[in-house]
């Protein structure tokens, strides 16, 4: 308690408070904007930041990553369109709600449960530090794939559809992360010969093809009446969650903090493993799992509670132990580089001020983004009154930027309407394309750590189940695996 009130006493100055909503309130906006993400966003603002005094850089550029798992629910609930790639699941939920009338119940759970897990992950990360960050140091390369592994194959097994259309539909996903330059020797390979295609497909691309440009197709072939949505409510209590959805949403915002947390916490996890991770643990637990994808609460709430969670997870290496969990957390690192910082034990030691401010200015964030985005529910929720024949060329010209604003050519932008169509005829044939996105993301770090691991081993497979938790793992991924694949007996029906 003494430590934080060290770092309270840091940031509670007009400058530092100023940085701290510069920084959460260009992330919700960010979130809110297609295509652009935290990554680039960060990097760019990176070299503005040099002439700044430390702690003021680095609470801005900290507000900036978890303040856009604030925004990117937005689109996701209002347009089907993922702001970025840790909502694309609140894309199937939380849409549906929308087009019930309860897109500000669902905007308020995301904000309330969002701020509720980032306010318990920066807990977890003054009080748990010491012990989560040597629990990174228990997983190796060999532990890490057996980890994605079991994690992609949960979210197979937990899907709403056939074990074999979820087992397709991540192959798929592996196989589009194999396009572009090899993880160990950066050889461009399954590029077919084409240039586009040597640096691998964009997430972007991607998401916004699968989701938002599929959806737009969805939408042209819909008669006018079955695109009608439920007006908005006409007073501001309206636009937040009922008593019994606030009920239902207590559990997820709960299991989905926890979880989200300690995936954070492991390098290669992050709040997209997270938050698919959370939704099919819900729609596992659920007494009414045939309403996820028709507009579940749970399926909004515990998934955008892990991405936030996710992303206080990811700060643990990064504070304690000086290694970035992602990417993002590597421009983060690379900034405390920038200014003569080494995070780690010896920066708790040497300038606690600084790591406690940087703790506390997470706490003031949080509140400030609740602060900032429930006001804004009634504002965003009048997007719905728009007529879809001006709405839809809108959603098209967003897609469309963002992807190019992401990618910088016209190849990224071909892309995302080829898998608009795409995601259109998989969709029509009940196919999952929340698995797409996960086997995406985790098929890389899989294959990294597969031939990490087998360059130690000097080849031998015997090392993934060496150790007590590789194998624990390993017998996990066989038991999920051997659960879905087994046939199930027919309900006998009475005579």
């Amino acid at each position: 308690m003494e430590n934080l009130l060290l770092g309270f006493g840091q940031v509670l100055t007009p400058a530092k408070l100023l940085w701290c909503f510069l920084g959460v309130f260009l992330g919700t906006v960010i979130g809110i904007l297609p295509g652009l993400g935290p990554l680039a966003t960060m990097a760019i603002l990176l070299p503005m930041t040099f002439k700044m005094e430390v702690s003021s850089a680095i609470i801005m550029l900290c507000g900036i990553y978890y303040g856009v798992a604030y925004g990117g629910t937005a689109t996701s609930v209002l347009m089907r369109i993922p702001g970025e790639a840790s909502s694309v699941v609140t894309c199937l939920d939380g849409y549906m709600m929308a087009r019930r009338g309860r897109a500000g119940a669902a905007l308020g759970i995301a904000a309330i449960g969002s701020f509720f897990a980032g306010t318990v992950g920066t807990l977890a990360i003054s009080y748990l530090s010491p012990p989560l960050a040597r629990l990174v140091f228990a997983f190796g390369p060999a532990e890490y794939t057996m980890l994605m592994l079991a994690g992609l194959c949960a979210v197979t097994y937990f899907s709403g559809t056939s074990i074999l259309r979820a087992l397709l539909m991540a192959g798929l996903g592996l196989a589009l992360g194999c396009i572009g330059p090899d993880p160990m020797t950066a050889e461009p390979r399954l590029s077919f010969g084409l240039v586009d295609l040597s640096g691998g497909i964009d997430i972007v691309s991607l998401a916004i093809g699968l989701f938002g440009v599929s959806e737009l197709l969805f939408m042209a072939r819909r008669r006018a009446e079955e695109l009608q949505i439920i007006a908005p409510p006409a007073r501001l209590l309206g636009f937040l969650p009922s008593r019994q959805e606030a009920r239902r949403s207590a559990g997820p915002v709960a299991r989905g903090t926890v979880l989200g947390f300690l995936i954070g916490v492991l390098p290669g996890g992050g709040a997209v493993f997270a938050s698919f991770l959370s939704y099919a643990l819900e729609r596992k637990l659920s007494k009414r799992p045939e309403e996820f994808g028709t507009g579940a609460v749970e399926g909004v709430a515990g998934p955008e509670s892990a991405n936030n969670a996710g992303t206080a997870g990811a700060f643990v290496p990064l504070l304690c132990m000086g290694l970035p969990a992602n990417a993002i957390t590597a421009v983060l690192l690379n900034a405390f580089m920038v200014h003569g910082v080494s995070p780690g034990p010896a920066m708790i030691e040497r300038q606690p001020e600084l790591f406690w401010g940087i703790i506390a200015s997470m706490y003031l964030g949080n509140l400030m983004l609740l602060v900032l985005n429930l006001p804004l529910i009634g504002l965003l929720v009048r997007v719905l009154e728009i007529p879809r024949a001006w709405l839809s060329p809108v959603i098209l010209l967003l897609c469309l930027v963002g992807v190019y604003s992401s990618t910088g050519d016209a190849s990224g932008v071909a892309l995302c309407v080829a898998f608009g169509f795409l995601g259109y005829f998989l969709r029509r044939r009940g196919y999952d394309l929340g698995i797409v996105i996960l086997a995406f993301v985790l098929g890389p770090i899989i294959e990294r750590s597969v031939r990490q691991a087998l360059t130690i081993a000097d080849g031998d497979p015997a090392i993934f189940v060496q150790s007590p938790l590789a194998l624990g793992l390993a017998v996990l991924v066989a038991v999920i695996l051997a659960a879905g694949l087994w046939p199930r007996r027919p309900a006998v029906v009475p005579a």
